[in-house]
């Protein structure tokens, strides 16, 4: 069963910054995404950037253009998320999820088949 955790979430003031970590367990397939995904209060869910298993391709939103950078440690099966100059429009709960068996790699929500539970990201102004 694949299982994916969050953490590094927590509270920043505007121009800081955070690194999320996603860990996965039981992914037995050699191809795959991670990506990571947002959903601010009253808002839906949206992607941020994702990361390819296969060859380390990697897909950004506009938002996380030129802030956010992904990147994996396959030793660890653990991807990153480093946020810098976090803005409040931020504030969000940050889930991680991956795609099993891409064509590409993206962040079209209904293309990824396992989903963490999230962690809390709080940036103040």
């Amino acid at each position: 069963e694949v299982q994916l955790m969050e953490s590094g979430g927590g509270s920043v003031q505007a121009g800081g910054s955070l690194r999320l970590s996603c860990a996965a367990s039981g992914v037995t397939d050699e191809n795959y995404n991670i990506g990571w995904f947002r959903q601010a209060p009253g808002k839906e869910r949206e992607g941020v950037s994702a990361i390819s298993s296969h060859d380390g391709s990697t897909f950004y939103a506009d938002s996380a253009m030129g802030r956010f950078t992904i990147s994996s440690d396959g030793a660890k099966n653990t991807v990153y998320l480093q946020m810098n100059n976090l803005k409040p429009e931020d504030t969000a709960v940050y889930y991680c999820a991956a795609e099993i068996d891409p064509v590409g790699v993206g962040l079209g929500l209904n293309l990824y088949d396992y989903w963490g539970q999230g962690t809390q990201v709080t940036v103040s102004s």
